[in-house]
């Protein structure tokens, strides 16, 4: 079986994707609950931000197919990637933990039941908290990575936890629209202003780092 790629398909879309965890056997208690719909046709880089614990890492999983959704699809280029062979589904969409790629897939449909990937090579690029080192250069060499990849046709995310100033300055120069993952809810923000005034992001920054954000938009 081989899955097809639809050239005018967008990038990636979120169709009516949700996450629930819940504990307890008799009477099952949600202790967690995250829910995302949205669509970006085509390459750029977006930014994602939020509390601990508000479910970004989770985001990401979904989104690449190593966390089964308790609802909803992940389209990446037309394609659900929960349908796709578990070995070949970086080649749809890759995430990186820091410095470590996520290849863990719980698999509850054996291979041979699943479709080939379209592609050879992952069009959507998640970066999740990335180790930037703030000597040499190296903060520049990634985001001239980022940067080409994006030139190159695909969509980066890039998941930062801002607890330093130029956490936020990488945010403010190489983001073109953010993904705000807060509340149980993922919320797209087309610009780095737009976000800083969102009370959620205000109150997860702190009066501090809010003040530093404030100051580069």
């Amino acid at each position: 079986m081989t899955a097809t790629a639809t050239p005018s398909a967008p990038l990636i879309a979120l169709e009516g994707l949700r996450k629930v965890y819940t504990r307890g056997v008799i009477m099952r208690q949600p202790t967690f609950k995250l829910e995302a719909e949205f669509t970006i046709d085509g390459p750029g880089i977006v930014g994602v931000v939020g509390p601990n614990g508000a479910g970004k890492t989770t985001l990401f999983e979904m989104m690449t197919g190593s966390n089964v959704p308790t609802g909803g699809r992940v389209l990446i280029a037309g394609t659900d990637i929960h349908r796709v062979k578990y070995r070949e589904r970086d080649r749809l969409a890759i995430h990186y933990h820091q410095s470590y790629q996520v290849r863990h897939f719980r698999k509850l449909v054996p291979s041979a039941f699943l479709a080939s990937s379209p592609t050879e090579r992952p069009v959507v690029h998640l970066f999740d908290e990335p180790q930037f080192n703030t000597q040499d250069g190296y903060i520049g060499f990634m985001l001239d990575f980022f940067r080409k990849l994006r030139a190159e046709g695909r969509l980066v995310f890039v998941c930062l936890h801002p607890t330093a100033t130029y956490h936020l300055e990488i945010l403010n120069e190489i983001a073109e629209r953010f993904l705000l993952v807060a509340g149980g809810t993922v919320t797209q923000v087309p610009d780095f202003p737009t976000l800083i005034a969102d009370p959620r992001m205000r109150a997860y920054l702190g009066p501090e780092m809010t003040r530093a954000a404030e100051a580069l938009s």
